[in-house]
């Protein structure tokens, strides 16, 4: 039989209350009480009846995390910064994938209401505001990435993508680049569109006229097919920017397919900085989001939120970062990119 929360302030010699904040972390305990609760606890071998908890205050210890797909290495590093800060904050997470599935999204809404959380992050774009009221409706509280303004329950984190991108196009024009092309991302996703924006009129002020300009999936083939536009061009580009990094790798990978060299003959930039972009063959040059902290970022702000008596949303916001490696080099006036052929390579996740 399980020994009660009454037992291990017994044999710690504090009240239950003392036990609970020490397990909860909700209030400031000195270092020697934290330590003789902790070790009562060990010898016990007690463990939180978090659904006896859930009964006695009215509330869940539970935060939700929902993503596109738990297989995009986009998402990895976001996930360990919501759990780590909400496990620091004595709170549980369930983490939910949509897998771009109107009906999986429902579904994980409708499990999100069942399962009482208190907040939820909203990481896919994928996912909007009009699919969730009846989450806020029922004081539920949401943060999303590159939504909109903040609103009542609702908190919102905005990539600074445009800093990243000046900088990765400054960077071009520094090498001699006048001839650039643009594989975007999904032309329905929000985030996709930003970047692709950013792009366009980013390079467009510095007389780098995109062209072409292609929305495609965020899939490495979909990388790869792409080429075969870019270089059916008459104006050969000398750089293309791509809407992630599974695309850029797609694109080199079908550039070496078609005998063009990577960085030689034409530049290659990536967005998100994802584990496997310096593992690249050359590495991919990429402008760094940091989702380890969008994570952190995302918890901090629901429950910062949840706190408030109004509930009142609030705005964050993140910078990226141009991080140069080997996939970007001095223009070479004298390449010739010649055409790419039929390429096909296998899927990979999609953010």
């Amino acid at each position: 039989m399980g020994h009660t929360m009454r037992e291990v302030a017994r044999r710690a010699g504090v009240s239950p209350a003392t036990v609970s904040r020490v397990l909860n972390r909700t209030l400031y305990i000195s270092p020697n009480t934290r330590q003789r609760v902790l070790e009562a606890v060990r010898q016990l071998n007690y463990f939180k009846n978090v659904h006896a908890r859930r009964l006695a205050t009215g509330r869940s210890d539970l935060f939700a995390l929902v993503i596109s797909e738990i297989a995009n290495p986009y998402f990895p590093e976001i996930i360990r910064g919501f759990q780590a800060a909400a496990w620091d904050r004595g709170f549980d997470v369930l983490l939910c994938n949509t897998e771009y599935q109107p009906s999986r999204t429902e579904s994980v809404l409708r499990k999100l209401m069942e399962s009482d959380v208190r907040g939820v992050a909203i990481m896919t774009s994928s996912v909007g505001k009009h699919q969730t009221s009846e989450l806020s409706s029922a004081g539920i509280g949401l943060v999303f990435c590159n939504l909109g303004p903040p609103a009542n329950l609702v908190s919102n984190i905005t990539i600074d993508y445009q800093r990243g991108i000046l900088q990765a196009i400054d960077h071009v024009v520094a090498l001699g680049h006048r001839h650039a092309a643009v594989i975007a991302g999904p032309g329905d996703n929000r985030t996709a569109i930003t970047i692709r924006n950013a792009l366009v009129s980013g390079l467009r002020q510095r007389n780098l006229h995109p062209q072409p300009v292609i929305d495609c999936n965020y899939r490495v083939d979909a990388g790869a097919s792409a080429v075969g536009a870019v270089l059916a061009e008459a104006r050969k580009p000398t750089v293309i920017f791509c809407g992630n990094d599974l695309i850029a790798m797609g694109a080199m990978n079908a550039l070496e397919t078609a005998g063009v060299r990577v960085p030689e003959d034409v530049s290659v930039i990536g967005i998100d900085d994802i584990s496997f972009a310096f593992l690249a063959r050359p590495p991919l040059t990429t402008i760094s989001v940091p989702r380890e902290q969008l994570g952190v970022l995302a918890f901090q702000a629901l429950d910062k939120m949840l706190k408030l008596k109004r509930k009142k949303g609030t705005e964050s916001y993140l910078q990226t970062q141009l991080i140069v490696r080997k996939s970007t080099a001095p223009v070479r006036h004298n390449s010739r990119p010649s055409a790419v052929p039929e390429i096909g390579l296998p899927s990979s996740p999609a953010e």
